[in-house]
């Protein structure tokens, strides 16, 4: 079955061409910020917006009034009028917040092309890209399938990245009989139904030292000097690692799952509620939850896998799995170990809720 699937690397380009970058992502934003400010205009006056044509049609209009929009690549221009377009869209859906106009001073930059007659090519350990040339990256993986599109991107530390994003064809894997029921935690990650529990890495506390110190020297330097732009990448590094580190772990445990389960049973967690507790938030971002269940669930569709999630507020913990009574004092989180009253079983407090995701859930 083709899909989408997208393969990202660091990219070492030259000055030059580091230049012909900002200059893309600067004109980029720029017709951004002049079509969003239009479609306001428009809506304001007429009560109805602009479409992605509208838009679209205005760009050779604006090249002519602004010459060094010509500088950069042109399918670029017209993904950022296809990113506000879309953008519209999705907040008439009710799905996000209106579009809002792009700072240069954000710490995310990024811009995409298309491939159109061979613009994007890959050879040995070079990249071409539109109006670069041929850019160095670091081979990690081959690529794979056809290539749809490239977004260039400079991350707050500093570092350009490139995702390809190629149309691949990607086989189911064989069927199997595992299911698997999954409770996430914060001590433990992930407690399954069989197998050995997760821990929890605690990525963020790992790194929480060095962080810490470089968080205040950025706190005593003077907001917009040489020296607070340099700590202000170092703090950015340490996050980048961070977040490195989870996603690699990430990936291998939940590609592990895929292979060996035909069926995962996941917890339906409204996480952005449970953020809302002080005391724990930052385990539970660090924790990445969320994340785990997207590379779930996209993976579950690459590989033929079902996925089945339990409803919210389902007694997991509060059951017996092996007689279903429910006791309401286990509710207690600090009650590691229970007795059952019916049947005398004695749980696990996590291994109990993994076996009723699992049961429940299907």
């Amino acid at each position: 079955m083709l899909q989408h699937k997208a393969f990202k690397f660091r990219i070492y380009p030259t000055h030059e061409q580091i230049m012909q970058m900002r200059k893309t992502l600067g004109c980029s934003r720029f017709v951004f910020n002049h079509l969003l400010a239009k479609w306001n205009q428009t809506y304001q006056a007429t009560g109805k917006g602009l479409s992605y044509n509208t838009c679209a049609s205005q760009l050779p209009a604006m090249k002519r009034e602004w010459p060094w929009l010509k500088e950069v690549d042109s399918i670029a221009l017209q993904s950022a009028v296809r990113n506000l377009a879309d953008g519209y869209q999705r907040f008439f859906k009710k799905q996000n917040v209106p579009p809002r106009f792009k700072s240069r001073k954000h710490p995310v930059q990024s811009y995409t092309t298309r491939y159109t007659n061979g613009n994007i090519a890959v050879k040995g350990d070079r990249l071409q890209l539109p109006k670069l040339g041929w850019v160095p990256y670091a081979k990690s993986r081959e690529i794979e399938g056809r290539i749809l599109s490239a977004t260039v991107r400079l991350a707050p530390s500093g570092i350009w990245f490139v995702s390809l994003v190629c149309e691949v064809d990607i086989q189911p894997l064989p069927l199997t009989d595992g299911m698997l029921g999954i409770d996430v935690g914060i001590k433990q990650l992930a407690v399954p139904s069989e197998g050995p529990a997760i821990d929890n890495p605690r990525h963020t506390l790992r790194y929480e030292r060095l962080l810490t110190k470089w968080q205040r020297i950025l706190a005593r330097r003077k907001r917009g000097g040489s020296n607070w732009s340099k700590a202000k990448r170092k703090v950015a590094t340490v996050h980048e690692r961070i977040r490195n580190s989870r996603l690699d772990m990430m990936h291998k445990q939940t590609t592990k799952w895929i292979c060996e389960n035909q069926t995962i049973c996941f917890e339906d967690l409204r996480i952005a509620s449970m953020m809302k507790n002080r005391h724990l938030a930052k385990h539970i971002a660090d924790a990445s939850w969320g994340e785990m269940s997207r590379q779930l669930h996209y993976k579950a569709r690459w590989y033929g896998r079902t996925i089945k999630e339990t409803p919210v507020f389902a007694p997991t913990s509060q059951t017996c799995h092996v007689c279903g009574n429910k006791q309401a004092e286990v509710k207690d989180l600090s009650i590691r170990v229970w007795k059952c009253a019916s049947c005398q079983t004695v749980h696990d407090r996590d291994r109990n809720a993994a076996q009723n995701i699992k049961a429940m859930a299907l």
